[in-house]
C-alpha cells in the first residue's frame, strides 16, 4: 500500500492520472476507521471543503484521533478559519513578502496561490517556505493590497476542486515533488510552558524594539519552553490568556500603554513596564525629586511653574540652558536656549499646554551613557553618540527622518564603576523592572539625565557586548515571577 492516501470529496471527477497515489473518498475513509490499523499512512486531505463540522474537516480531525498523518491538520484548518486567529503571523509574513518584491515597484497580485510552500513566481518561494511553516496545507491563497508597502489582508485555505487549468497543473506538480520527498513535520518547538504578550505597533516610527529584535527575541524565549505572542492594542481582552505582558511601544500614562499595563497588574501577571514604572519615569518633574531626595546626582534643575521663574532660572543656571516639557520622550520636548529671548518665547509657547516645566543646567557631552537595569542589576552599557551637528543623540528639526547618531557598546566588566553605580542607584529608585538610566559623564562626576521605563532594546546594538546574555536574562526575570 502506499505510503501516500489522498483524500478527495468524490472519486467521479477526480483526475486519478494526476498523482501517481491511491485515492480514497472522503466517505469511505470516515466510515472506515479500521482501514489503515496497524499502517501509519501521509494523508493528503483534498476535500472540496474545509469548513467546521464538514467532511474535510471530520477526515483531518479523524486522523489525528488515528495517529496518521494528515495535511492540513485541524489546526491548521482552525487556524486559518478567522482573521484573529492567524493575524499574529502577519508581521512575519508581510515582511519576507516584500522582501520578495525587492525594489520593483512591479504590482502585486491580488491573489497568491502557493502549492505546498511552493509557487510558480520564483520571487515568492520564501515566502512560501514561510508560510508553510506557519500553515501546513495543500493550497494556501493570500489576497494581498498592492501599495509602497504590500499588506496581506486575507489568507484562506483553497480547496483544489477551485483550481483549472494552468493552477492546477502547478498544485499536482508541487505535490508530485512533495510526496516524493520525506514526510517533515512542522518545525518542532519545545513545548511552551508560559506564554508573554508582547505589546507591540509594527507602523512605529521609532519603536523601543524591532520587530526582526523581538523575533531574535522569540527564539531565544523559546529554547526555554517561553512563547513570545506579538498583541496590538486592540487585543487587551486577550491579554488575561496570557502569563506576562512585555510593553514594546513608546509609553505614555495616557494612551493604551498604560491601561495594558495596568490590566496585567489587575490580573496579577509580570509586566514591563509596571503602571508604576510609568507613571515615575514619563514625568521628569517627578524624577528630579526623587533622584535628589535619594542622593542621586543630577543636573542643577530649577521648575519653572509661570513665566515669573524664568528669570531665576536664568539668574541659576545661565545660558545657554536646557527646556524640558516633563513627559517629553525620544529627545522630543527637549531644547536648548541660548539666551533670555529664546527662554521666554518657547517656555511661553509650551506653557499653554504644560502647567509646569523644568529648566536644567547645560552640560556638554560628545556622548551619553544609558545603563539598562533589570531586576535591580545592570544588563547593558551603551554609548549614544550624539547627533551630526546636534547636541542631542537625536534631532527631530531635519524636514524628514529622525537623524540618531551613532553607538558604542561596552561590557559590563569595562564599564567605568562609577557609572554602573550611579545607573543602579537611579533605577532602583524607580522598581524592580527594566530600566535604561542616561547619565552625563562629565569632569564634575557622573550625573542621572533621565531614568526610561521603556528603553531601547535592539539586537545587534543594546546586547552587542552581553550578547544572547540580554535576551536569556529578560526571559528568566519573567519566569522567575510567574513561578513565584
Amino acid at each position: 500500500m502506499s505510503d501516500w492516501i489522498i483524500l478527495a470529496t468524490a472519486l467521479t471527477g477526480f483526475d486519478h492520472a494526476a498523482t501517481k497515489h491511491k485515492v480514497l473518498a472522503t466517505r469511505d475513509y470516515l466510515a472506515r476507521p479500521d482501514l489503515f490499523r496497524g499502517a501509519r499512512p501521509n494523508i493528503i486531505n483534498l476535500s472540496r471543503s474545509y469548513s467546521y463540522q464538514s467532511r474535510g474537516y471530520y477526515a483531518s480531525l479523524l486522523a489525528a484521533a488515528r495517529g496518521q498523518r494528515v495535511i492540513p491538520s485541524v489546526e491548521t484548518i482552525i487556524d486559518l478559519s478567522a482573521r484573529k486567529l492567524y493575524e499574529n503571523s502577519i508581521p512575519e509574513l508581510e515582511d519576507v513578502l516584500n522582501k520578495g518584491f525587492g525594489k520593483s515597484e512591479e504590482p502585486a497580485p491580488a491573489r497568491l496561490k502557493i502549492y505546498f510552500g511552493t509557487s510558480t513566481d520564483p520571487r515568492f518561494e520564501r515566502f512560501g517556505r514561510q508560510l508553510f511553516d506557519w500553515f501546513r496545507a495543500p493550497v494556501v491563497e493570500v489576497a494581498i493590497k498592492d501599495g509602497k508597502w504590500r499588506s496581506i489582508s486575507r489568507i484562506s485555505l483553497l480547496p483544489v476542486a477551485k483550481l483549472t487549468g494552468a493552477d492546477r497543473d502547478a498544485f499536482f506538480e508541487a505535490m508530485a515533488i512533495y510526496t516524493g520527498r520525506q514526510w517533515r513535520d512542522a518545525k518542532s518547538r519545545t513545548p511552551a510552558r508560559y506564554s508573554i504578550a508582547t505589546l507591540m505597533d509594527a507602523n512605529e516610527a521609532m519603536p523601543p524594539s524591532s520587530v526582526e529584535t523581538l523575533r531574535h527575541w522569540a527564539r531565544i524565549a523559546a529554547r526555554m519552553g517561553v512563547a513570545v505572542e506579538p498583541i496590538g492594542r486592540k487585543d487587551l481582552a486577550r491579554l488575561a490568556n496570557f502569563d506576562a505582558l512585555f510593553i514594546r511601544e513608546t509609553t505614555s500614562i495616557s494612551n493604551h500603554t498604560y491601561r495594558f499595563a495596568r490590566r496585567a497588574q489587575q490580573e496579577g501577571m509580570p509586566v514591563i513596564d509596571d503602571p508604576v514604572s510609568m507613571i515615575r519615569c514619563t514625568n521628569k518633574v517627578y524624577l528630579d525629586e526623587l533622584m535628589a531626595a535619594n542622593g542621586v546626582p543630577v543636573p542643577q534643575t530649577i521648575m519653572v511653574i509661570g513665566v515669573e521663574d524664568l528669570q531665576r532660572a536664568a539668574d541659576t543656571l545661565g545660558f545657554p540652558m536646557v527646556l524640558k516639557i516633563p513627559d517629553s520622550s525620544f529627545s522630543r520636548g527637549v531644547s536648548k536656549v541660548k539666551n533670555m529671548e529664546e527662554l521666554r518665547k518657547l517656555a511661553g509657547a509650551w506653557l499653554a499646554d504644560s502647567d509646569v516645566l523644568i529648566a536644567q543646567k547645560y552640560m556638554p557631552t560628545s556622548f551619553d551613557w544609558r545603563i539598562g537595569v533589570l531586576g535591580g542589576k545592570p544588563l547593558f552599557a551603551v554609548q549614544y553618540l550624539m547627533a551630526k551637528q546636534h547636541w542631542q543623540i537625536v534631532k527631530h528639526d531635519t524636514g524628514g527622518k529622525p537623524l540618531e547618531g551613532g553607538f558604542r557598546t561596552f561590557s559590563l566588566a569595562e564599564t567605568p564603576p562609577r557609572v554602573l553605580d550611579t545607573g543602579l542607584r537611579a533605577a532602583r529608585c524607580i522598581g524592580d523592572g527594566l530600566y535604561g538610566v542616561d547619565l552625563k559623564e562629565t569632569e564634575d562626576g557622573v550625573f542621572v539625565i533621565e531614568v526610561n521605563d521603556n528603553p531601547n532594546l535592539e539586537h545587534g546594538v543594546e546586547d552587542s557586548a552581553e550578547k544572547d546574555e540580554v535576551w536569556t536574562r529578560l526571559t528568566n526575570w519573567f519566569i522567575e515571577r510567574i513561578d513565584s
